[in-house]
């Protein structure tokens, strides 16, 4: 059996009835959710990773960009392949 079908396994045990409420929910701060091993998240369904290997300094970079702008790293990303895909003519669809 391999890590995550452990860390799942866990998961599952641990959230299994008697338990005690975390902390979290009985002060009515959000938590994250759980999903299954192979399920998505409902705003991924239908969406691909698209994906590139850079140095560290693009990375750092572009997260504070996102952080002087206010913005996400997903956002800039799409702005930016938009901007390519407009520069070979090509619709802007992403």
């Amino acid at each position: 059996m391999n890590k995550r079908a452990n860390l799942a396994a866990a998961l599952q045990t641990a959230t299994r009835g008697g338990e005690a409420v975390p902390a979290a929910q009985a002060t009515g701060a959000p938590t994250a959710t759980v999903t299954a091993i192979g399920s998505r998240v409902p705003s991924r369904v239908g969406k691909k990773t698209v994906a590139a290997h850079f140095d560290p300094a693009v990375s750092r970079q572009l997260k504070q960009l996102g952080l002087d702008r206010d913005t996400s790293t997903q956002a800039l990303l799409r702005e930016a392949i938009n901007d390519l895909f407009a520069k070979y003519g090509k619709p802007t669809i992403a």
